[in-house]
C-alpha cells in the first residue's frame, strides 16, 4: 500500500558511521520530505541527501536515480521510464498499440495491479500525491515520447496519449466497468492502439 506518512528523522550531515543501519530509511524520509515541498522537478539528490544528512553517492548506492527513488517511495507497480526507451526503439508506426499492450500485460499481473490500484486510488485527489505522480510521468513518460516526436505540439500529443492509457486503468482496473474489465488485453490493444497512435504520429 501506499505510504507517505512518515516521520521525520533527525537530521545529521556527513557520513553515517561505520556499522549505522538506518541510512536507507533516512533517505527515504527526506526524500518524502523533498519531493513533497519542492515536486518531482524541484528535488534533486542533492538536497535530499542533504536532509538525510549523507552523501549524495549514498543516496546513489541505494536508490540509483532520481526516478528510482521516487518510485521507491510511491512503490510503483511499474516504471515507464525504464520500459519506454525499448518500446519507442521499435517501428514506429507500431508504437502506440506497444504501449497499450505493456501497460496492460504489467497489471495483469495480480501484484502490479494491486499496487496500481492503490497507487491511483492514492493519487487522485491527494493534493500530496497527485503533483507529485503527475510531475513523475510528466517528466519520465510524456518528456520522453515528446522528445521523440519532435514536433511542435509534441507535448500536447504525448500528455493525449498518457490521457487514454490513464483513462484506461481506471476504467478497467479501478472502477471495473463490466465491458472493459472483462474485454481481452488483445482486443483493448486492437482498439486503442490505434487511437495512441493517431495521437501521436497523424
Amino acid at each position: 500500500m501506499v505510504e507517505f506518512v512518515v516521520p521525520a528523522p533527525k537530521r545529521r550531515r556527513g557520513r553515517p558511521r561505520a556499522g549505522e543501519s538506518d541510512a536507507r530509511e533516512r533517505i527515504l524520509a527526506a526524500a518524502i520530505e523533498e519531493f513533497g515541498e519542492a515536486g518531482y522537478d524541484g528535488a534533486t539528490i542533492r538536497a535530499i541527501a542533504a536532509r538525510a544528512g549523507v552523501d549524495s553517492a549514498l543516496v546513489h548506492h541505494h536508490f540509483g536515480t532520481k526516478a528510482d527513488l521516487f518510485g521507491a517511495i510511491i512503490d510503483a507497480p511499474m516504471r515507464p521510464d525504464l520500459a519506454l526507451p525499448e518500446i519507442l526503439a521499435g517501428p514506429r508506426d507500431d508504437v502506440g498499440p506497444r504501449i497499450v499492450r505493456y501497460v496492460l500485460e504489467a497489471w495483469e499481473q495480480p501484484e502490479v495491479r494491486r499496487r496500481g490500484v492503490a497507487l491511483l486510488r492514492t493519487a487522485i485527489g491527494n493534493k500530496l500525491t497527485t503533483p507529485l505522480l503527475a510531475g513523475f510521468l510528466s517528466r519520465e513518460l510524456v518528456g520522453r515520447i515528446a522528445h521523440l516526436l519532435a514536433v511542435p505540439d509534441a507535448d500536447l500529443r504525448a500528455t493525449l496519449a498518457a490521457s487514454q492509457v490513464a483513462g484506461i486503468l481506471i476504467a478497467r482496473y479501478v472502477l471495473r466497468l463490466p465491458a472493459l474489465a472483462e474485454a481481452s488485453v488483445d482486443d483493448i490493444v486492437a482498439r486503442v492502439g490505434p487511437t495512441l497512435q493517431r495521437y501521436l504520429f497523424d
